[in-house]
């Protein structure tokens, strides 16, 4: 049970920073995105352009999956 929970906070704090750091440089998070996919449907996807896509669809998993993996080292050091 201590496993699963620090993946799982270290995953939302990776989350949190990349949400962050994703808006900073003006992609869009999942956030922007999601409200305008649900109003406005696939014609978001071409509003938002290719990079922004490419961030919430590729990168991000990537990163997320990257929280997975610190969190699964903490647990294997204590």
């Amino acid at each position: 049970m201590l496993r699963i929970y620090l993946i799982g906070i270290s995953i939302l704090i990776i989350a949190i920073i990349a949400n962050l750091i994703a808006s900073k440089i003006g992609l869009a998070t999942w956030y922007d995105f999601g409200p305008k996919f649900f109003k406005r449907g696939y014609i978001a996807l071409q509003e938002i352009g290719f990079i922004s896509i490419f961030w919430l669809f590729i990168l991000y998993p990537i990163v997320l999956a990257l929280g997975y993996l610190i969190g699964n080292k903490i647990y294997n050091l204590l």
